[in-house]
């Protein structure tokens, strides 16, 4: 991955879209934690490494590893304000593993490239804020990564744990490393689009992932570009023309192509289980279905809508729906995708009802400003939006995306049946 080799304490904000307001690159939505842990792990404590329970984890494992004389460990640091565990680059996270950089952080904590001395590869590992909320999180992710493991014996989708450890009151979960994600993909390319036969490519991937999670009964909750990682870090430049008023050699640019299509899934720290409760807000705002946004409650669709707004911003460069606030989402949300359906808005929750009035969204009427009635007003419909960035194609997208974006979760395509879609299946003249 091509980030920089981060030293110092601080934690540097790693999402620089240009949007109303940032988010952050590894950001995992709060829930209610429901399930429980029930699988078995390893805690290198020192250099001891003991067997238990996950679920028996009290809120201060690891504690007693301060002071303990273990080769080559880093001297005992207090966490930082917020409870992220403090380290230096060079230094050893328990015996076997040396931090090489940090390539990734938010609200869950940080994520550190380390070498293994045992398997002699680089690994990601997370390292869970020393907060029992997150630690519980992390539990629960750990053992979503493991039910995925067992059934998806070669990784192909989601990225595969190795490894996790309880290490100075942080749950430390390693992965393989994988490349960049799409979003930082996106980023190194000014924002630019993908070419259409590559956003075929890794929506199907995409949608295989999902269909592989439903299947299980897991709904991930959180899919945007930046929880999808290429596989390889390689990648060609080529050339890349844009219009302007100067000479044809001053509008040769050059835009990057990944060698390799291939993509895994990350982030299963938020991922809810089918008999949970379904009625706390999921997702990262710009890929936030509409029923969760009304309160209407939440299932499987609600990731299909995400993957739909995905597949809209890798045709475009750009999220579909940049906003932070509710109603505004749900008219930009009509200004694109038509009228919300009337039982919709009137079964909105008491949180939601305040954006309905007579029946229909309270807009532009309730809009907060000038600015923001401007914004949804500026964007143009889904059709003509694929038009201005698809050369080819576009029919088959247009028809995906329909189906993909529809209001009411229960007409919205499965995973499974956009997988049979004809922009899919289709003979197409392959460019990428």
């Amino acid at each position: 991955m091509e980030m920089e080799c981060l030293t110092e304490f601080p934690h540097t904000h790693m999402d620089r879209r240009p949007r109303k307001r940032a988010r952050l690159a590894w950001d995992m939505p709060q829930a209610p934690l429901k399930a429980q842990s029930g699988i078995f792990c390893g805690q290198e404590i020192g250099n001891v490494t003991s067997y238990g329970p996950s679920r028996v984890l009290s809120d201060h494992a690891g504690l007693f590893v301060k002071g303990l004389a273990q080769k080559g460990s880093p001297p005992w640091r207090d966490d930082d304000k917020d409870g992220h565990y403090m380290f230096a680059v060079g230094e050893n996270l328990t015996s076997r593993y040396k931090i090489h950089r940090k390539i990734g952080e938010g609200t869950f904590g940080q994520v550190l490239e380390c070498w293994d001395r045992e398997t002699k590869e680089m690994v990601a590992i997370k390292i869970v804020r020393g907060i029992k909320k997150y630690r519980e999180a992390a539990m629960i992710e750990i053992d979503v990564l493991q039910l995925l493991g067992r059934y998806d014996k070669n990784g192909s989708r989601c990225v595969q744990i190795r490894n996790w450890f309880d290490y100075r009151n942080h749950i430390c979960i390693v992965f393989e490393m994988l490349g960049p994600s799409l979003y930082d993909f996106l980023r190194k390319n000014n924002y630019r689009p993908f070419p259409v036969d590559l956003v075929r490519e890794l929506g199907r991937q995409l949608l295989e992932c999902v269909a592989f999670m439903h299947d299980l009964r897991l709904i991930h909750t959180d899919l945007k570009p930046e929880n999808i990682l290429f596989v390889s870090p390689e990648y060609v430049k080529i050339p890349d023309y844009k219009v302007t008023s100067r000479s044809p050699k001053d509008g040769l640019y050059y835009k990057r192509l990944p060698k390799s299509s291939a993509i895994k899934v990350i982030d299963f720290g938020s991922t809810a289980y089918e008999h949970q409760d379904h009625n706390y807000i999921v997702s990262t705002r710009h890929y936030r279905a509409p029923e969760v946004i009304l309160g209407l409650g939440w299932s499987f669709p609600c990731d299909i809508w995400s993957v739909g707004c995905i597949l809209v911003e890798l045709c475009s460069g750009e999220a579909l729906f940049q906003t932070h606030e509710n109603l505004e989402h749900l008219a930009m949300m009509e200004r694109v995708l038509g009228p919300l359906p009337q039982h919709m808005l009137k079964n909105a929750d008491r949180h939601a009802e305040k954006y309905v009035r007579r029946g229909r969204l309270d807009w532009p009427e309730g809009a907060t400003s000038r600015e923001s009635i401007k914004a949804v007003l500026k964007l143009p419909r889904l059709q003509n939006l694929v038009m201005q960035h698809v050369d080819h194609s576009a029919g088959d997208l247009i028809d995906l995306l329909q189906g993909l974006l529809r209001f009411d979760p229960s007409c919205r395509l499965t995973a499974h049946e956009a997988l049979r879609h004809p922009f899919f299946i289709r003979d197409h003249h392959r460019r990428f």
